[in-house]
């Protein structure tokens, strides 16, 4: 009865063995870098990585644009208050007069002679 006994346990050891081989199997090439899932989650690692820098980027370039904006709209609010106390100083100007009339052009003056020349043939010497 031992005899069989044992006989089942190294049988059942021998199953269980082929079994966590075929499962190892299995396993490297769920892993496997190039054509399984851990290929694809290496690549997906790659991908967060670069898309985490690109992300720092832009998070720089906001914060720069915005510090840029910031200050050009304080420029600009402060030009509004100057063109707003300009625009206040002009009411308080006197209206201009009418500007004088052009004098008409005296009788004295000769008038400009505008001579075309006439083209000139010029003959060879024979």
């Amino acid at each position: 009865m031992t005899l069989i006994a044992d006989i089942l346990l190294v049988a059942g050891t021998l199953g269980a063995a082929f079994y966590c081989m075929i499962l190892s199997r299995r396993l490297n090439r769920f892993n496997d870098l190039e054509n399984g899932v851990g290929g694809a989650v290496a690549v997906l690692a790659v991908q967060v990585d670069d898309m985490t820098k690109t992300l720092e980027q832009a998070r720089i370039a906001a914060g720069e644009s915005t510090e840029s904006l910031k200050s050009l709209t304080g420029k600009a609010e402060d030009v509004a208050k100057r063109l707003e106390l300009l625009m206040a100083s002009m009411h308080d100007l006197p209206e201009p007069s009418a500007p004088p009339a052009p004098e008409p052009a005296e009788d004295n003056m000769q008038e400009a002679v505008f001579l075309r020349h006439q083209d000139r043939v010029v003959e060879a010497a024979e």
